[in-house]
């Protein structure tokens, strides 16, 4: 069974965090690799930008990630996370043709620090102009590998916070492109995830394993630590740090706390060919990526 890791039940949020905080040890970073080198744009620095992949994303309460930064023709400047996130079914609502979502228009706020106390600190606003979801309604699309698997959306950040932007994913760095061929099962696979639920962002960085393809849209991964409520939305990278992938759901069977991770490429050209968005592409990292070998 698979649920939606935004709103997940009581129980299993109950049964997930003494897994996070015993495995908090396991992760502590000691650095993310050299990153002296970086292209002179118009980004923010790394280490002063306070939007990035990663960041925290409220839409009408329900707090998920950011997974990459991309721009369009007329630079523009978007912000992706999961269309789902701004769904209004229930957490076992997976299908996308089906399930009612928010319109685009509605408002997003980027944060900081946001928690089970707090909000956070808001770092930007934006406005959902693509939603797979609703786009897929409108469209009229029925293949069901599709509907459960496109969870992809967009945001663009009013231009006033353009300048706070940096497309770098933190601990990681990169990504170094987009990968059209995936994560093979067996590589390794890295996420940096903004839970809400965490009592510590040092359990932000993940590292783990991809499990192979799940049909023509999707991906299963392990990682560690693994994907939980909150986490929605965030960017995949593949052993060569380029972006493949978008977390979307957890799975409580056969798998326990594997998640399932939509396929960015197939994501984006759905998108180009539907949200009217021209030019749109996704922006390379200014630092590069440092790999965390496992074990």
């Amino acid at each position: 069974m698979r649920t939606r890791p935004v709103t997940a039940p009581a129980a299993v949020v109950l049964a997930v965090l003494p897994v996070l905080i015993g495995l908090i040890g396991l992760l502590l970073p000691t650095s993310a690799g050299a990153a002296t080198a970086r292209r002179f744009d118009s980004w923010a620095p790394a280490g002063e930008a306070t939007i990035t992949p990663g960041v925290q994303m409220y839409t009408d309460g329900s707090q998920c990630t950011a997974n990459f930064v991309y721009t369009d023709r007329r630079g523009r400047v978007y912000v992706g996370y999961a269309a789902h996130c701004a769904g209004l079914g229930e957490a076992t609502d997976t299908s996308g043709c089906a399930t009612p979502t928010l319109p685009s228009g509605t408002k997003v706020r980027f944060a900081q620090g946001g928690n089970l106390a707090s909000g956070g600190t808001t770092v930007g606003r934006g406005r959902l102009v693509y939603s797979s979801w609703e786009t897929m309604q409108r469209v009229g699309t029925t293949d069901a590998d599709t509907c459960d698997y496109n969870d992809f959306a967009l945001v663009r950040l009013q231009q006033r916070f353009a300048r706070s932007v940096n497309p770098s994913v933190p601990f990681f760095g990169g990504p170094t492109g987009l990968s059209r061929d995936g994560a093979p099962a067996g590589s390794q696979v890295y996420s940096y995830g903004q839970s809400s639920l965490r009592p510590t962002t040092l359990l932000s960085p993940k590292v783990g394993l991809s499990l192979g393809a799940f049909g023509d849209w999707s991906w299963d991964v392990y990682t560690l630590t693994p994907g939980v409520p909150g986490d929605s939305g965030s960017g995949l990278l593949d052993a060569d740090g380029a972006a493949f992938g978008t977390l979307s759901t957890v799975a409580l069977a056969p798998l326990p706390l594997s998640n399932g991770v939509g396929d960015l490429a197939s994501e984006l050209d759905f998108a180009r060919r539907h949200s009217g968005i021209k030019g749109l592409r996704l922006v390379k990292g200014t630092e590069p990526f440092s790999a965390l070998p496992l074990g």
